[in-house]
């Protein structure tokens, strides 16, 4: 499974830890975000996602995981350029901190299906 981390790089602690809840041979592709703020999102969001170096085949064929940025407004706009580029929400990986650790550690929280989220708030309409 692609994992796509936009984010902080995971410990050998937490790449395991998504290895065993994928069931899957993991593949990270670690891709930088440091982003200019003074440029518009929608061209940041199309350089970001160029930096997974997949084909549109690969988009729409491949399965994957995303890592947002932790920037919201960018995590956003990307989330965008890659439904566009999918036709659909991708898996999200939910990184959250440890309660009551020291020094301040992570852990996987979550895998949430975006298009399910979707799916589902549309029975809401």
């Amino acid at each position: 499974m692609l994992l796509l981390n936009y984010s902080h790089p995971l410990t050998a602690e937490q790449e395991a830890q998504l290895g065993a809840m994928l069931a899957a041979p993991l593949v990270v592709r670690n891709l930088a975000t440091h982003v200019d703020r003074t440029r518009p999102l929608a061209e940041v969001a199309c350089e970001l996602a160029d930096l997974a170096e997949l084909s549109s085949t690969a988009w729409q064929t491949t399965p994957f995981v995303l890592n947002p940025p932790a920037l919201a407004p960018v995590a956003l706009a990307l989330l965008a350029e890659i439904h566009g580029r999918c036709g659909n929400f991708p898996t999200l990986l939910h990184v959250r901190p440890v309660a009551d650790s020291l020094p301040t550690r992570y852990e996987i929280a979550e895998l949430l299906n975006l298009q399910t989220v979707r799916d589902a708030a549309r029975m809401r309409r």
